[in-house]
């Protein structure tokens, strides 16, 4: 399309040509009207023989216009199906990049960084042995290859009746250098063997996902089990602490009994012991009742506290 507009000028250029010198020339001389007579004529000519021109360029313009936009919907067709590949590549970029959070907060929630970042860097370490390992493998092959091309050069020299000493010294030599780089690469093999089952020994070390999931139910339950134990044991101390006290609460009953049963005839034969037992037994009552308030006091602080618990229990429930 561009090249058809291009050829505007070279198809238009005999009639703008005339027309361009008849108005300058009419533009000079406007008093002579002989001259545009004689312009006229070819003005026609140039312009009926561009008309055809431009006739044949408008089809050729059509036509490329048509190309150019079947070029254009291909075009348009291809960018939407870029889009569209673009856009489902983006979500599962997205998608790929939700789950890595979700899993990174999983792990933050449960409070295995350390242990997942430890987990990590031994995978790295063994991904570098496998590739050390590669390389060492790929060492021996080459090794290989060259000792059997050195093997079937000494197989030449001796099938070419080659000097017997040279031959062995050869022979001596490369058997030595063999068996030195065969000492070392088993040494070598051997401390990349122990890094290895090190590095597994540390992997086998870090537990399981269902590893973790039975120590944390295995937690749960001793959990429980002490928490029933401990209940068990207060309520035997307590138990324990009110027998001891009412075993010395009869105790001094029956202490007291004795001494009254003891002390009661002497008591009232006389005035003065009826007194002294009268006030004697005051100062017991009044012990008994000291003693009373304070175990109702107890009792209050204890009443409390079962309250509290209870409500507490209930708001959970």
């Amino acid at each position: 399309m561009a090249e058809s507009f291009s050829e505007f000028p070279s198809q238009l250029g005999p009639i703008l040509d005339p027309l361009a010198s008849a108005g300058s020339d009419r533009t000079r001389t406007a008093d002579s009207p002989p001259v545009d007579g004689e312009l006229s004529r070819p003005i026609r000519l140039e312009a009926a023989s561009g008309a055809d021109k431009y006739v044949i360029s408008a089809e050729e313009q059509e036509q490329a216009l048509r190309q150019l936009e079947e070029e254009l919907d291909d075009a348009t067709t291809s960018v939407e199906r870029l889009n569209a590949a673009l856009k489902e590549k983006d979500e599962r970029k997205a998608h790929v990049l939700n789950e890595l959070n979700r899993l990174r907060e999983k792990i933050r929630d449960a409070g295995a960084d350390s242990v997942v970042e430890k987990l990590m860097l031994l995978l790295r370490s063994v991904k570098a042995l496998e590739r050390q390992e590669f390389a060492l493998k790929s060492n021996f092959d080459a090794k290989h290859a060259e000792l059997e091309a050195e093997i079937c050069e000494l197989e030449a020299k001796a099938s070419n009746d080659y000097d017997d000493k040279s031959l062995h010294d050869g022979l001596d030599h490369s058997i030595g250098t063999a068996s030195e780089n065969l000492h070392l690469a088993k040494k070598e093999l051997a401390a990349r063997l122990r890094a290895v089952l090190s590095l597994k020994r540390q992997l086998d070390d870090v537990p399981t996902p269902s590893e973790l999931t039975q120590y944390k139910c295995r937690l749960a339950e001793l959990n429980t089990n002490i928490g029933e134990k401990d209940r068990q044991t207060r309520k035997f101390y307590s138990t324990y602490n009110a027998l001891l006290e009412i075993k010395e609460l009869m105790l001094k009953e029956i202490s007291l009994l004795n001494s009254i049963n003891s002390q009661f005839q002497d008591a009232i034969a006389s005035t003065a012991g009826q007194m002294k037992l009268i006030d004697s037994m005051e100062g017991i009552l009044k012990g008994i009742k000291q003693k009373l308030e304070k175990m109702q006091v107890g009792l209050q602080a204890d009443q409390k506290i079962c309250d509290t618990l209870r409500e507490s229990c209930c708001s959970k429930s």
